[in-house]
């Protein structure tokens, strides 16, 4: 059985209290081969103003595949940067882009081509707003607070729960909030979800390209965070078989039309848009979604296309103060919780703005 691992604060705070003389560690963060998130560390000489002020780095790419042995130089291209909530100071996080050494995007490199989406669609102004679920489990794998060979009570006090049984490691969940706050993400709230060990935050409104940096910028926070409390974070959308909630990346998204007053003719037009491409964009909507878009536990069948107003069991709800007022946003119920957010934004503005 795995032992977890947890963080000895007392032994490390000496150090991160020494002082740094001056230089300044950029924890370059990026996206590998298997969807998960990478790390590690160089010193500057100096607090880079922006992005242009630091390196491209490169990495062994056949570790992480993203390259084969023979030819394993990948290297990174910082894309943003944050504060870093673990060194403090002026140290920094460096969100990185993946390319191959004759310059094409790295496969890994969804942000590459929706960049070149959000540019071509920057007059509609797409903003975003995504709802990260996740689900926390002990080293063991076992689900973490539920009984050991067991099972906690069927769902229903769980979700927005207060109080001992019904909500588990709410102080790590704190402790994210605090450092996607710290960090400069866009994180906008948290709860806890359906299933028990099942959390949400939400990051945005976020505008083009900045959505998906934030979202994967909160991501690796919570996973650093979480191993601090030898806590593992799960993306599946379907971690427990069962009568059990699912997770997803519900995502949000308006164009400067839909949030004027009228808009809700264009989200209207955007819906039948979305209505004639669900197969594309079911595609890149998370592995293993078929699990969780079963027509159960508030989400819609993987194989049909339904829009409604407050409907949580439809594939597109408009929410019913949007349809009151007639105008503001939709939410696209169909992501998984293990997407791309570059691939989701991407493909949303490609069929509602471009194509």
């Amino acid at each position: 059985m795995a032992t977890a691992y947890t963080t000895k604060p007392n032994l490390l705070s000496h150090y991160l209290n020494l002082d740094q003389g001056g230089r300044i560690q950029a924890e370059y963060v990026w996206i590998d081969g298997d969807g998960g998130m990478r790390c590690k560390t160089t010193t500057l000489s100096k607090e880079p103003k922006d992005i242009g002020d630091l390196r491209i780095w490169d990495f062994d790419g056949s570790s992480t595949n993203q390259a084969p042995g023979g030819d394993s130089d990948v290297y990174l291209r910082p894309a943003a940067i944050f504060k870093d909530p673990f060194r403090g100071g002026s140290n920094i996080i460096v969100l990185a882009e993946c390319y191959n050494n004759d310059g094409t995007p790295n496969k890994t490199n969804y942000r590459h081509h929706a960049k070149k989406v959000m540019d071509e669609a920057k007059d509609h102004i797409p903003w975003f707003g995504l709802e990260q679920e996740y689900t926390l489990f002990d080293a063991d794998g076992s689900p973490f607070g539920w009984p050991k060979g067991g099972f906690p009570g069927p769902q229903g006090p769980y979700y927005c729960g207060v109080g001992t049984g019904k909500v588990f490691a709410r102080d790590l969940i704190e402790a994210h909030y605090r450092a996607c706050l710290y960090a400069g993400v866009n994180i906008s709230g948290i709860n806890a979800e359906v299933m028990p060990s099942q959390w949400e935050f939400q990051v945005g409104p976020c505008e083009g390209i900045s959505m998906g940096d934030h979202l994967w910028m909160a991501r690796f926070l919570l996973t650093r965070v979480a191993e601090e409390w030898g806590v593992k974070v799960s993306f599946h959308p379907k971690p427990l078989a069962g009568d059990w909630n699912g997770a997803g990346c519900h995502s949000n998204f308006s164009t400067k039309e839909m949030r004027e007053p009228g808009g809700m003719k264009f989200i209207e037009a955007a819906i039948d848009k979305l209505s004639k491409k669900h197969d594309e964009h079911i595609a890149v909507y998370g592995e293993d979604n078929d699990m969780r878009l079963t027509g159960r536990h508030e989400t819609g069948h993987i194989s049909s296309f339904s829009s409604g107003v407050a409907n949580r069991g439809a594939s597109i709800r408009i929410p019913r103060h949007v349809a009151a007022q007639g105008y503001g946003y939709l939410e696209d119920r169909r992501p998984a919780s293990n997407i791309d957010p570059y691939r989701v934004t991407g493909i949303i503005v490609e069929t509602t703005c471009i194509n």
